[in-house]
């Protein structure tokens, strides 16, 4: 894990969201978009180095609206950059942990991505996220 990729927080509602995070970072979401795969809609915040991922469910049934209805809106988890996500998937699972995909899988901006399932983490879903390569 090099470092910290984005800090992702479960939103009920996008735009009200997004208006708030304009007014706290001063600029607005550089990158929206969906993925229908897992029933999501994201907006992708710039403050200094970081990022911040905002997520609002498009389904009662998606990860994001299930989360906000058992624990309300907040920080989902936070996503790590690795160079290779195979071999970080295979290490971390070496050391006990649960990944809940282990075949990667395309999230937003343009990352493959896996999980570590948050009860081998002290309750914090981890992300792992490497760059597609076009």
């Amino acid at each position: 894990m090099r470092k910290i990729e984005h800090i992702g927080i479960a939103v009920k509602d996008l735009e009200v969201s997004n208006a708030l995070f304009e007014k706290l970072f001063g600029a607005p979401a550089y990158k929206q978009e969906e993925v229908e795969s897992e029933g999501v809609k994201t907006s992708f915040f710039r403050n200094g180095p970081n990022k911040i991922e905002l997520l609002e469910g498009t389904n009662p049934e998606s990860p994001i609206a299930k989360f906000i209805e058992k624990k309300g809106e907040g920080i989902h988890h936070i996503a790590f950059d690795v160079e290779d996500i195979l071999s970080e998937i295979k290490r971390l699972k070496e050391e006990g942990f649960v990944v809940l995909n282990e075949i990667p899988k395309k999230g937003a901006d343009n990352k493959l991505v896996a999980f570590l399932h948050p009860k081998g983490t002290n309750g914090v879903l981890i992300e792992l996220c490497q760059e597609i390569e076009d």
